[in-house]
């Protein structure tokens, strides 16, 4: 969550306000003038009209989000959805015993997910939903950790301590989690044209003290998967070499709800034994709007019973594993209507059609001459792209600037480390972003063109502004 500063509020921020007359009540012009404070509480109350429209109008500042091509989050859903989530705003997921019905949907969306990704025995799997990845992502952690410090209880806490394999190109949950809970994070670098995580690099640092590798199932800086089956069969042979067991864990945030639907063969999933958990957004390809993610286990020996507690649930027993407490029932309401109005095809039918639209844009903007495409959106509906070689006249900030007037959000960020030099543009289509506002958005892209070419150079940033580039 972001961190904000409290604010004062300035002299031009006291002046009164002007309301239009037809927000009154019974007298349209009373109340016409109001001078709320942005950062203290206001004395007394205002009209709910007047509340509406001071916040109504300062949101209309936004960005339109049907438009925003740097989010992964679901933007649009049915309205039956809609009214769904409303009628469940106000249940509580963690009143299990209160909402036994909610409770039992989130209990058929885990069965239904174990079942998706080949868990052995989909009764036996455990999991749970979550606020979004990122809790999912720690509540894995905090089980591989658990489970290395269960075989190496004579050596920690004291002389050993516990590292964490990962890509440079990780969510940024993955280092917070090393960070709370201290676990050294050893990533790999990206070298050349390898942008994520590889087999043997991921062995190689491997040692006593590994926790687990975290394979990533869609890489966010260019929505390619990384190579699971293969980093997997690495840990094998070390495992034969040295006698080292080292789990994997799957953050198939996006591509989880992706790779079952479209890519029914590759091996990525609770088929390959070393895979011990998975974790998934229901807010992204899920296609549920934001505040629900889904966490697996192959089965219990992958989750510490002591990280369990046990919740009293109509008379029986309802473990939970979380570290939110109180949080609405709703998204796992609309995740569990989704399974239930889609189904296999239906996702399948959803999810090509959004990669279809990706591939499409990818290769008119690499017909445009101007750009270099990094992936083509024939994994995740993602696809990166960089300025060609020859064009000096601008460079992807200046798009990501200049679309930005047209409505359009696409972001323009420098990759990690060892390939800070390469700074990319990245699209993210989403059920609902159509093959025609996909040409449109080429269209201007095109039309853009015309006058960035014009430039004699590029406009430059300071290092120390942020880009638009988010997970």
């Amino acid at each position: 969550m972001t961190l904000h500063k409290g604010g004062t509020e300035r002299a031009r921020e006291r002046r009164p306000h002007p309301v239009n007359p037809f927000y009154g009540e019974a007298d349209p012009v009373a109340g016409m003038e109001t001078a709320p404070p942005r950062y203290t509480l206001p004395e007394g109350p205002i009209s709910p009209h007047n509340a509406y429209q001071f916040v109504h109008d300062e949101l209309m500042l936004d960005g339109n989000a049907r438009l925003n091509l740097a989010t992964f989050v679901t933007t649009w859903m049915e309205p039956q959805a809609d009214v769904l989530m409303t009628e469940c705003r106000d249940k509580n997921m963690i009143d299990k015993d209160e909402y036994p019905r909610t409770a039992e949907l989130e209990r058929r969306c885990v069965a239904m997910l174990a079942n998706l990704w080949h868990a052995p025995d989909p009764a036996a799997a455990m999991g749970c939903s979550t606020t979004g990845s990122s809790e999912a992502c720690m509540l894995a952690g905090m089980a591989l950790k658990r489970r290395w410090a269960r075989r190496n209880h004579d050596r920690y806490p004291g002389t050993a301590r516990p590292n964490l394999v990962m890509g440079a190109n990780v969510q940024v949950c993955w280092e917070k989690f090393c960070n709370f809970w201290e676990v050294e994070a050893r990533q790999v670098p990206m070298e050349g044209d390898r942008f994520h995580l590889d087999a043997d690099s991921a062995a190689a640092l491997c040692d006593e003290n590994t926790i687990g590798v975290i394979a990533v199932l869609g890489s966010t800086f260019d929505g390619s998967y990384e190579p699971v089956a293969e980093i997997c069969a690495a840990l094998d042979a070390l495992q034969e070499r040295t006698g080292l067991d080292v789990p994997v864990h799957v953050d198939g945030a996006s591509g989880g709800m992706i790779a079952p639907f479209l890519d029914p063969d590759l091996q990525w999933d609770f088929r390959l034994p070393r895979v011990a958990s998975i974790n998934t957004s229901g807010h992204k390809y899920g296609l549920v709007y934001p505040g629900v993610g889904w966490a697996l286990w192959r089965n219990q020996d992958t989750l510490p019973e002591e990280l369990v507690f046990r919740v009293n649930y109509l008379g029986g027993d309802m473990p939970t594993f979380a570290l939110n407490f109180s949080r609405p029932g709703a998204q796992v309401a609309a995740q569990y209507y989704t399974f239930l109005r889609l189904g296999r095809e239906g996702f399948r039918a959803v999810q090509q059609a959004t990669r279809d639209v990706a591939c499409s844009m990818a290769e008119q903007i690499g017909a445009l001459g101007d750009f270099r495409l990094l992936t083509q959106g024939d994994q995740l509906p993602v696809f990166a792209f960089t300025t060609a070689d020859h064009v000096t006249s601008f460079d992807v900030f200046d798009v990501s600037r200049r679309m930005k007037e047209r409505g359009w959000l696409i972001p323009a960020y420098t990759f990690p480390p060892n390939r800070q030099d390469l700074s990319v543009l990245r699209v993210v289509c989403r059920n609902g972003f159509s093959l025609d506002l996909a040409d449109n958005f080429v269209a201007d892209l095109e039309q853009l063109l015309t006058e960035l070419r014009r430039q004699s150079a590029p406009l430059g940033r300071p290092e120390n502004v942020a880009t638009a580039f988010h997970h």
